[in-house]
């Protein structure tokens, strides 16, 4: 079965339990839409609001001192991100595609961040597991244990569409695009992986991926 990262996973309000009030003007607001490589927010702007992606998907990044980006988190149907306790941002939020956002204030409820402490969790486990991915030494390790994530975040899935670039990926495993390129081509000659299209990821041999990451 083809499955699409870009679908929506119907859960984003699943995990928040808000007050009555909060709740309901939360299922009642507009989705906010957002073009491909638009700001949600900016490394430096106000923080206090809460965002879940109804649709689409969303790339959350630095910039280092040396000009590099490096991309931190991807987001999708149902995650929740920017939840942060100080005053500004410090990374910045872009959409991938037409994204659609819903958002809450931190400050409107006093429950609001004892609702939000499983995507807290959530996300603090996921920035876990990518420093994990990206100390890696190979690169095809990298790679592989990205396309694990992916399989994992599409439902278990084997054959899936990345949502992502290219240039994304390297970004996100602090490689060039040349070597996430190459790295794909290795495990496609190896039988592990198949590629259709630009963004078409099959996996062949879903053991062989996850030795490659012990």
């Amino acid at each position: 079965m083809h499955t699409s990262l870009l679908s929506s996973s119907g859960r984003f309000t699943g995990a928040v339990r808000m007050g009555r009030r909060t709740q309901g003007e939360f299922w009642s607001r507009q989705v906010s839409s957002f073009v491909d490589g638009q700001s949600i927010y900016s490394s430096g702007e106000k923080a206090g609001q809460a965002y879940c992606v109804e649709y689409g998907a969303v790339r959350v990044y630095r910039v280092l001192a040396n000009g590099r980006r490096q991309i931190l988190a991807f987001h999708f149907g149902g995650n929740w991100f920017g939840l942060q306790n100080e005053d500004l941002h410090r990374s910045t939020a872009e959409a991938i595609g037409i994204t659609g956002v819903k958002s809450v204030s931190l400050h409107e409820d006093p429950h609001i961040w004892q609702g939000l402490l499983p995507a807290v969790l959530e996300n603090l486990v996921s920035a876990h597991e990518h420093q994990l991915v990206i100390g890696r030494q190979s690169a095809v390790e990298r790679v592989a244990a990205f396309l694990l994530e992916m399989s994992d975040r599409s439902g278990h899935s084997h054959r899936f569409e990345l949502f992502m670039p290219r240039t994304d990926v390297a970004d996100y495993l602090g490689l060039t695009i040349e070597t996430v390129s190459r790295s794909l081509t290795k495990l496609k000659n190896k039988g592990v992986i198949k590629l259709h299209g630009a963004r078409g990821i099959e996996i062949v041999q879903y053991r062989a991926l996850q030795r490659l990451c012990l």
